[in-house]
């Protein structure tokens, strides 16, 4: 199951800069991790802005919600989350 997902980043500016880095790292080895694994397919900053947009392929609502939940940023974060499915016109295999 293909799901978008938009994630807003707002980490307090009285926050611990150095625990904030901590997460931050912990961050991107878990992303990495899932876009190794084809879990987190793709993902795009939004320009000017703490906050992405992402594509997610998970067996199941329960999958993304645990994989999200996840995230050590996830204390952060506001989240839109749009299931997705493929269009008749698509000419990629992948999009299932």
């Amino acid at each position: 199951m293909l799901f978008m997902v938009e994630m807003d980043v707002n980490i307090p500016l009285d926050f611990d800069p150095a625990e904030a880095a901590r997460i931050k790292a912990e961050e991107k080895a878990y992303f990495q991790t899932l876009q190794a694994a084809g879990t987190w397919r793709h993902i795009w900053r939004k320009v000017g802005l703490y906050s992405n947009v992402s594509i997610f392929d998970v067996e199941s609502n329960g999958a993304l919600h645990d994989t999200l939940m996840a995230l050590p940023l996830y204390p952060f974060m506001t989240m839109k989350i749009t299931p997705l499915a493929r269009h008749p016109s698509s000419i990629h295999d992948d999009d299932r």
